[in-house]
């Protein structure tokens, strides 16, 4: 008996003393952790979602925008000039200098700065502007200038995360999130807010030409501003110009100064078929686009396109959605021989337009 008392003092002896020596050298690995010391744990070791990055990505390359404008009064009894000064933002599109921004923004400027995230001010050259599509280029000379990120090939999604950066109301550099609620288009013929991205990042005076980005801060579109009506107060739907459309104008004014455009003076619907039947769904199998209205003197009216024509082909291409044929013809330079096939009273026919320059 007394044998296996002690057998049992000596194992609990060198138990202990083994313990003991194991606190001693690992204290940190063997605390005990209840229940709400195991849950703290978790929630401090979670990552929290943020676009921090995104943003370290893309702000440095958003500009805050400053014009004047002297505005004579000539009814005035003494000769008095005022000068009036606006706010924007723009965008860095290239090292090289090529600066976005919206035509609202300079539209009629006599002077325009722009003032870099890294506390420089540069002077800045209006290269071109587009009024259709509410952009301007503007171009200014230094070194080292962090252009935004970009990618020709990336494809915006309805429900993508987007963030919206400029300078607000002049209080500095502000970033609003939102998701895109509509993709707009990538053509050159947008015309009016239904041509736009749309989504819900605020908007605000001063927020004019800043990028809109996604989650990872590359470029999506140019900000354009807010929808407005008079009789209702709308919210949460604010506007950009989507990336392509913004880098084809872009292009265009840094080769000729100002956006050109083929013009055809149509009007259409897309329909399902030859007897003019609408399409109703995205789903819905496109036959072509029935024109419903032709401008006098266009080079629709002198080619002999008539309403109710249904356009099937442009140049052998079959059409994809109205504004789809739209885009194809504003792509088109002007003075170019087209053919266009269309259905007239169910017989197929080709008929050569001149495509004219839109003004």
């Amino acid at each position: 008996m007394l044998k296996i008392l002690f057998f049992l003092l000596r194992s609990i002896a060198y138990g202990l003393a083994l313990a003991l020596i194991l606190l001693l050298l690992f204290p940190g690995q063997l605390r005990l952790a209840g229940p709400a010391q195991t849950t703290a744990d978790a929630v401090q070791k979670a990552a929290p979602v943020s676009y921090a990055r995104a943003v370290r990505q893309a702000a440095p390359s958003v500009v805050n925008v400053y014009t004047r404008t002297t505005i004579s009064h000539p009814r005035s009894l003494r000769a008095r000039t005022i000068e009036r000064q606006e706010l924007g933002s723009g965008v860095i599109m290239s090292p090289e200098g090529y600066i976005l921004t919206n035509h609202h923004v300079v539209y009629g400027a006599d002077h325009i700065e722009v003032a870099l995230q890294d506390g420089r001010w540069l002077e800045a050259l209006l290269i071109g502007h587009d009024e259709i599509t509410d952009l301007a280029l503007l171009y200014v000379e230094a070194d080292n200038l962090p252009a935004i990120p970009q990618d020709p090939e990336l494809q915006p999604q309805v429900g993508d995360v987007v963030l919206a950066i400029g300078n607000p109301l002049n209080l500095g550099q502000t970033v609003t999130q939102g998701i895109i609620s509509a993709n707009g288009n990538n053509g050159l013929s947008s015309r009016g807010y239904i041509d736009f991205m749309r989504m819900d990042a605020a908007i605000n005076a001063g927020n004019s030409g800043g990028a809109l980005v996604n989650s990872n801060g590359t470029l999506v579109g140019i900000n354009a501003g807010t929808f407005q009506r008079q009789s209702q107060d709308v919210q949460g739907i604010f506007f950009a110009v989507p990336y392509q459309l913004a880098y084809r104008v872009m292009e265009k004014l840094i080769q000729h100064g100002r956006v050109i455009r083929g013009h055809l003076g149509v009007n259409g619907e897309p329909v399902i078929n030859a007897a003019g039947d609408r399409l109703i769904s995205s789903g819905q199998p496109l036959y072509g686009v029935q024109l419903t209205s032709i401008a006098p003197h266009s080079p629709a009216a002198e080619a002999g396109l008539q309403v109710n024509d249904i356009l099937l082909e442009i140049d052998g291409m079959p059409l994809r959605s109205t504004q789809h044929a739209l885009n194809v013809i504003a792509e088109t330079p002007p003075d170019t021989l087209v053919d266009l096939t269309i259905s007239r009273n169910n017989e197929r026919m080709v008929i050569p337009t001149m495509i004219r320059e839109f003004r």
